[in-house]
């Protein structure tokens, strides 16, 4: 990924082991608890997430759960946010990845004919959900000529499982920059991390004006989602726009089994817990912090291991921390393989865990692969 597109100069200093921290704070019951990321020790290159139109910038990534369509069970689908030219909010690609490393196209999304508002037009970013039915949710924070001072709002682009995109999305969406959701029965919770209000107008000064939305769609089996309800739970976290990397606010989202909503916050290294996310009425700030610092520089893209643990990827030296619930910061791995090693800032966005001890994808954007922590 070029020097303009890395979030910090840092460089991961470590080899690429697992360690274990033991650090002075951690209890009794966190030492004895055993890291998911112990589990794994390899790093495995599948494929250029490249598609022939030259998109870059791998940005989201989705395991598909269920085959619909022409989406495969098992299959990763990857969001592309830069275009041929490299330029940032540019990128209109989806591309479907199997674990044994074919890569095909699964939408183009034209900007000319979205059917519906998508301000801006599109830039495809890590808010990537694929929901019951097929239908596939992807991030809209688009620029005209790669810069954040240029962006829009966007939206969000609803695709059915053949890749063809049925509708567009803007309640309470001002820069869609990650997403997670949640289904029970014929509705589905999607909670959206934005990054754009009044971020481009204070022209790279910080503003405090990041949020969570949860939107409650409703499925079914013939028709498009339709929103039912959209709100504002968590608010109040620091975003900028950077020159290298477009910007710095809020990104990846995670629900935990202990029903709180995890948020990586990106510009000041930190995460929070929301409680109560689903059936909150509204925000009253941001959460309760759960870490910060330390290990954490600049965490961009968050999953939940299976035991409960908080995977984040940093953005300014390329290496997975595993966070417990409690805030103690247990195991951390390189994810850089490619010489001259260390190379990792900027290269990490997107990451997705397979079931059963399958392992950790994840993207790496300096060189536009998606790869394999097994």
């Amino acid at each position: 990924m070029p020097a303009r597109h890395r979030l910090a100069a840092v460089a991961a200093a470590a080899a690429g082991v697992i360690t274990a921290l033991g650090l002075a704070a951690a209890t009794a019951a966190s030492a004895a608890t055993v890291p998911y990321l112990s589990h794994f020790h390899t790093l495995t290159t599948l494929v250029s997430t490249v598609p022939t139109n030259g998109d870059e910038n791998p940005y989201g990534i989705f395991i598909v759960q269920q085959t619909t369509g022409d989406l495969h069970a098992g299959n990763v689908l990857i969001s592309n946010f830069n275009n041929n030219l490299n330029q940032q909010g540019r990128g209109t690609t989806i591309v479907q990845i199997t674990p044994t490393g074919h890569r095909s196209l699964f939408a183009t999304i034209n900007a000319s004919t979205l059917p519906g508002p998508c301000p801006g037009g599109v830039g495809l970013t890590t808010a990537l959900e694929v929901l019951p039915g097929g239908w596939v949710v992807v991030g809209s924070v688009p620029s005209t000529d790669g810069s954040a001072g240029t962006s829009q709002a966007g939206c969000l682009i609803v695709l059915n499982s053949h890749g063809q995109v049925k509708e567009t999305i803007t309640d309470g969406i001002n820069g869609p920059w990650d997403s997670v959701a949640v289904t029970q029965g014929s509705t589905t919770d999607l909670f959206v991390s934005n990054v754009l209000q009044g971020t481009a107008a204070a022209n790279g000064s910080v503003v405090d004006n990041g949020y969570v939305q949860r939107l409650t769609l409703h499925l079914s089996a013939s028709a498009r989602p339709q929103v039912m309800t959209s709100k504002t739970i968590a608010s109040g976290y620091p975003q900028r726009t950077d020159a290298n990397a477009f910007v710095l606010g809020i990104t990846g989202l995670g629900l935990g089994p202990d029903g709180k909503l995890y948020v990586a916050e990106t510009l000041t290294s930190q995460i929070f817990a929301v409680s109560d996310p689903l059936t909150r009425p509204g925000s009253n700030g941001g959460g309760s912090l759960v870490t910060h610092g330390s290990l954490l520089a600049q965490p961009l893209g968050l999953a939940i291991a299976p035991n409960g643990d908080i995977l984040t990827v940093n953005g300014a030296n390329g290496r997975i921390v595993e966070t417990t619930p409690g805030g103690n910061q247990i195991a951390q791995r390189s994810l850089d393989s490619t010489p001259p090693s260390p190379r990792g800032a900027g290269a990490l966005f997107g990451l997705a865990v397979r079931p059963d001890l399958g392992g950790v994808y994840y993207v790496d954007d300096a060189v536009n692969t998606l790869r394999l922590l097994n």
